[in-house]
């Protein structure tokens, strides 16, 4: 069950990547480049979950996980604070 909920949350997150993206490929919209860069990076973490959880169980990726997690809320909080438009 919990793999399936793993998945799911991955999959969520590409998802909203892949609309921010093309919603900024539209739009030219910078903040839907940095949010779609963040989800981007979520994406990675939330396979990086299922890794660490699922197929390598002896493993502890936490660090890496907690590490990607960081520089995708940091692609963010850059858009949100410096990219004045």
């Amino acid at each position: 069950m919990a793999a399936a909920i793993y998945s799911l949350c991955a999959l969520t997150a590409l998802v909203c990547a892949v609309f921010l993206l093309q919603a900024y490929g539209r739009g030219r919209y910078r903040l839907l480049l940095w949010s779609g860069l963040c989800f981007a990076g979520l994406t990675i973490n939330n396979f990086l979950l299922v890794i660490d959880k699922i197929a390598l169980p002896l493993i502890d990726l936490s660090i890496l996980r907690t590490s990607v997690a960081l520089v995708s809320m940091t692609v963010l909080l850059y858009g949100l604070i410096w990219d004045i438009e």
